[in-house]
């Protein structure tokens, strides 16, 4: 099993995050960089590296030292719209680790990487001591996703329940202990 290190991004990450991010949305999403959704992508540094209660890891590879894998936690909650009202409500700015950006090439999946930066946001969220909680979103559709967040958290609403199925959007609740 490789080895990957796994740090918080510096300025010298930012450029790989990126672009791990960006073919992220374009091939696994199929939406592309969606401005109002992905403005933390072309600003990372702004986003996740600015403030001291946001972070962004990266995980690089062994071998020639690409970052390979991103995650990030800021403090910001859902936002209605367009997230359902009473989840905005339940998880608010300030008080809520929201995790984002949890990408991994595809190349280097199924290895433990994804599992490995949730551990270390959920570790950063429980050290900041003002997080009550850990949310995050996931898109269903994307291979994988939908398991993988069930195998760590609780669903705590999916939109595909919703009449004419909301955004399809499944938001879930992680535990801060794990």
């Amino acid at each position: 099993m490789l080895d990957y290190c796994i740090r918080v991004a510096g300025p010298d990450d930012l450029d790989g995050a990126r672009a791990v991010m960006l073919d992220t949305v374009h091939r696994d999403f199929g939406t592309g960089y969606v401005p109002r959704w992905h403005g933390d992508i072309l600003d990372p540094a702004a986003a996740y590296l600015a403030s001291s209660r946001h972070t962004l890891l990266v995980a690089l590879d062994p071998v020639d030292g690409n970052v390979v894998a991103t995650a990030a936690l800021d403090s910001r909650g859902p936002a209605h719209p367009p997230n359902p009202r009473h989840l905005a409500a339940r998880y608010p700015s300030g008080a809520t680790a929201q995790l984002r950006r949890i990408y991994v090439r595809p190349e280097h999946r199924r290895r433990g990487l994804a599992r490995r930066l949730v551990g270390e946001l959920l570790g950063f969220a429980a050290a900041d001591g003002g997080y009550r909680a850990v949310y995050l979103h996931t898109d269903p559709a994307v291979p994988g996703a939908e398991a993988f967040w069930r195998s760590l958290g609780k669903a705590v609403h999916d939109e595909r329940e919703e009449p004419g199925g909301g955004q399809g959007i499944v938001h879930f609740e992680i535990p801060m202990g794990r």
